[in-house]
């Protein structure tokens, strides 16, 4: 097995419990981590015997830009369903950070971390 990676991909999103960050929007940061075999790509040099990460953060960041949820683990769990729907993904770690949260004290980050496995 090994790990395929995905950091910092920033998109604009419009999710959030206030009526001003729906309006407003701001930026959401994911972070993926998928485990699968490795081996057949390794072997075959082929991109379609492993997960396409340039297609993986495009259908991501639809969902971060599409239909606004409330809830940071709302969208998480969203995404990590995006990442399971391929079949050779065995297991995948989501995290949704959301910088620009709405908190009235200084801070550096606020994020959700989410895991699915088969």
């Amino acid at each position: 097995m090994g790990l395929i990676r995905l950091t910092g991909l920033r998109v604009r999103g419009h999710h959030g419990v206030f009526d001003f960050e729906r309006r407003d929007g701001q930026d959401f940061v994911v972070d993926v981590e998928l485990e699968l075999d490795l081996a057949p790509a390794a072997a075959s040099d082929d991109v379609s015997d492993t997960v396409h990460y340039g297609e993986l953060a495009s259908r991501l960041a639809v969902i971060v830009a599409g239909p606004p949820v409330n809830l940071l683990e709302t969208l998480a769990e969203r995404l990590v369903a995006a990442c399971m729907e391929d079949d050779r993904v065995a297991r995948t770690t989501v995290t949704v950070h959301k910088p620009q949260a709405p908190i009235p004290l200084s801070f550096a980050d606020v994020s959700v971390t989410v895991t699915g496995r088969r």
